[in-house]
């Protein structure tokens, strides 16, 4: 990608999962966050062919964590440690994993808020914590609003463990990397957004759409059609930012694929979904 994120990649992905279920299995009980980013395309898309390009993250929504209070928030902090994760400088929202050597980043893990309370990309403390917090990020809010319990499995301190979380649903998804995507102008977001459309187990872009409706009523308030436009204005045609987010990362993982047509299918699939949503189209 050409954002300067780092290469995404199936051991960086098999990386993440491993971390994200050491975090819940430290956790000793089930979590209250919700997982959103990082995993879930690949988790959205699990019956197709076609490959996702992985991830180093793991991103999690943690209103719920934040609205239980201190005991919640000194369990978490722990589990993060016990799963070899430190504190980002001063950043107590992201926790990294590095190599055994020290050298570099594995797993990114960021703890994301959705506060009406609190500012725009104010960072929260939690309470009883030492050094955990969480960034108050308008949108992700939205993953929360119909989250799916899945069974996730690795081997973690040399035995086969197995947890249990609540990941984002489909349309929780979207509208919340609508959001980020709105937000941070990445490209990974756009390629994100398309393959999720295309290629999700709910039969693509307008049951996607459908869903979206269903969870979140026919008209979406003024930040969700914010998001919308911003995500249509950049999959307008096959040359804007979106289309060439997804083929640069199609021609990696799948050098054989027709580019030209991926790209009018990206357009497809991402401008149908918003006319849908935001009541263009039925």
């Amino acid at each position: 990608m050409s954002d300067g994120e780092p290469e995404r990649s199936r051991r960086a992905r098999a990386a993440a999962e491993l971390a994200l279920t050491s975090v819940a299995y430290h956790y000793g009980a089930k979590p209250g966050f919700v997982l959103l980013g990082g995993l879930m395309p690949e988790l959205l898309c699990s019956d197709s062919t076609w490959l996702h390009a992985g991830t180093t993250d793991v991103d999690v929504q943690v209103n719920l964590e934040i609205a239980a209070g201190a005991a919640n928030a000194s369990r978490l902090e722990q589990a993060l440690r016990d799963a070899h994760f430190q504190p980002s400088n001063d950043k107590v929202w992201r926790w990294i994993q590095v190599d055994a050597g020290g050298r570099k980043t594995i797993v990114k893990f960021e703890l994301l808020a959705d506060l009406d309370t609190e500012r725009a990309e104010t960072v929260i403390n939690f309470a009883g914590a030492e050094n955990l917090g969480a960034v108050n990020l308008r949108g992700t809010g939205y993953a929360t609003k119909g989250a799916v319990e899945r069974e996730f499995r690795a081997e973690v301190d040399g035995a086969l463990r197995v947890v249990r979380l609540d990941v984002a649903s489909l349309p929780g998804y979207l509208i919340a990397k609508a959001a980020a995507a709105h937000g941070r102008n990445k490209d990974k977001d756009w390629y994100d957004i398309a393959f999720v459309l295309l290629h999700n187990d709910a039969g693509g872009h307008d049951e996607a759409a459908r869903q979206v409706v269903a969870t979140f009523g026919k008209s979406p308030g003024t930040h969700m059609h914010t998001w919308l436009v911003n995500l249509r204005a950049n999959f307008d045609d096959p040359g804007a930012p979106g289309p060439n987010a997804y083929v640069t990362q199609l021609r990696i993982d799948h050098p054989d694929a027709d580019l030209e047509e991926a790209a009018a299918d990206a357009v497809l699939a991402v401008t149908g979904f918003c006319d849908i949503v935001d009541g263009r189209t039925r």
